[in-house]
């Protein structure tokens, strides 16, 4: 029997009047990584703001065994869900090591008292953010500011950890240690949905995919099939992708 931390169905969002996203059915397995690739306004961002409780959404979001539907962002960050949005959304004035203690807020919240080791984890994961643990994020480099916005994110001690467009804006080589990373979390144990438009690299690290295209789940499978599946090698791994062999 397989043990799903998150099990999205018939799910549907939007903003307003406008439908972005329908009849989503997406499943992350314990322990895996799933990635949702696809092009720019397919609803990728909106599919993971739907899950976090951002957006307002139809359907049902299992999250660890519970029907979440219509819950609060604050229980469902208590519950073990953490989203690294893609502006990072740092908060410029406070020093790396303020940031980070942020992310324990609400387990400190909840009489967790084990945010000094965990942040030991963290800074064993990102020697660079020991290094600039006093320094204002603001200051930091694009490199830095993820490393500091994943690192915020694990803080919390999640059970799913959302991360969208992780290498967005990011050097290759800082890129390829970004995968490094989220292939890293995966071996502690960590569970991770991630949004990327590297298809490349996304389907070298991840165990499951799916393709976004205008909001519908058009092309899913396990990611070593997807990587040689002809219509996701045309629209994403063709001549526009070759630039991304190297990250992988």
């Amino acid at each position: 029997m397989t043990n799903n931390i998150l099990q999205v169905r018939a799910l549907g969002a939007g903003y307003g009047k406008v439908q972005v996203l329908s009849n989503i059915a997406l499943t992350v397995e314990q322990g895996h990584i799933v990635t949702v690739i696809g092009p720019n306004g397919a609803g990728k961002t909106t599919l993971l703001s739907a899950i976090m409780g951002i957006v307002p959404a139809r359907g049902d979001i299992e999250f660890d065994g519970v029907l979440r539907n219509g819950v609060q962002v604050e229980e469902l960050v208590a519950a073990g869900l953490a989203l690294v949005p893609e502006k990072r959304e740092l908060f410029s004035e406070m020093s790396v090591e303020d940031n980070l203690l942020l992310g324990a807020f609400q387990r400190r919240r909840g009489g967790h008292r084990d945010h000094p080791q965990t942040m030991e984890e963290v800074y064993t994961l990102f020697p660079r953010l020991r290094q600039r643990r006093a320094q204002l994020s603001g200051t930091l480099s694009g490199g830095e500011r993820q490393m500091l916005a994943l690192g915020r994110a694990l803080m919390a001690k999640p059970k799913l950890l959302m991360l969208d467009e992780p290498s967005l804006g990011l050097a290759p080589l800082i890129v390829r240690d970004i995968f490094r990373i989220i292939a890293e979390l995966r071996r502690r144990g960590v569970s991770i949905l991630l949004v990327e438009q590297n298809a490349r690299a996304a389907l070298a690290v991840a165990d499951y995919a799916y393709v976004l295209e205008t909001g519908a789940v058009t092309i899913h499978g396990p990611a070593a099939e997807l990587k040689h599946d002809p219509r996701v090698i045309e629209a994403y791994l063709g001549l526009a992708g070759k630039h991304q062999d190297a990250l992988t």
